[in-house]
């Protein structure tokens, strides 16, 4: 299985990520980027087809979490939209990533890679339980729900960096484990809890990491998304 780093293009508009991009136009190989929230809510879904004629694999971080009908209509749109990758929330029950999964695959039987949202890495274990009231460890629930999503057939998780070791003595190498919470060893932390660097991320058992501020910050974000290939894959 090949690893690869996703940068995650947190930016407010079209302009802004489309000049961040710019910066990667002489790169032999063009980075798989991940569209969120705050850019897609911003722009809609011409940004994703926009970036997708540029060349890059694009990994659409919505995060899904409604009911069963709800999600599989919705999937249904976004598999039109011809991205690689999407995710929903595994707490919303087996129940809805089996109707997200209906939803996602088009007539010819292919579809993106779908993926369950475990535990946010800014979520420590003590908000887990205090907030959430979820009892164990964070490990725990990780690894629950990542049963459920691979009972469901989804592809994988979304969980931090921490917890891929774990994700994959349960549910097997073959599973995908899709880890943001990538800091560089000299680099800040963030609003980030559960975090650690890239190489750590692939002894541990990461098959793709999410990147974002350490390469989209950085002075020089093309030799930062170098040095985060270089120590992951």
């Amino acid at each position: 299985m090949k690893r690869e780093v996703i940068i995650a293009c947190d930016f407010a508009s079209a302009e802004q990520t489309y000049a961040f991009l710019d910066k990667f136009a002489n790169e032999e190989k063009k980075p798989f980027v991940k569209i969120g929230m705050e850019l897609f809510y911003a722009e809609g879904p011409e940004i994703v087809r926009a970036i997708k004629k540029r060349g890059h694999k694009i990994f659409l971080d919505l995060k899904l979490h409604d009911i069963p009908n709800t999600v599989k209509k919705a999937m249904a749109v976004l598999s039109r939209l011809d991205v690689d990758m999407v995710n929903l929330h595994a707490a919303g029950t087996k129940e809805m990533m089996v109707a997200a999964l209906e939803g996602l695959t088009r007539a010819d039987g292919s579809r993106p890679i779908l993926l369950a949202v475990t535990q946010l890495t800014s979520t420590s274990e003590e908000r887990m339980h205090t907030d959430l009231l979820i009892p164990g460890t964070v490990g725990d629930c990780v690894c629950h729900y990542a049963r459920c999503a691979q009972e469901a057939g989804l592809d994988g998780v979304v969980c931090s960096p921490l917890e891929a070791g774990m994700v994959k003595e349960a549910c097997g190498k073959a599973f995908y484990c899709v880890t943001p919470g990538i800091r560089f060893a000299d680099g800040a932390v963030g609003d980030q809890v559960r975090i650690t660097t890239p190489a750590r991320a692939k002894e541990i058992g990461s098959d793709y990491i999410v990147v974002g501020r350490p390469i989209t910050a950085a002075d020089d974000p093309v030799a930062a998304y170098r040095r985060c290939c270089a120590e992951f894959e």
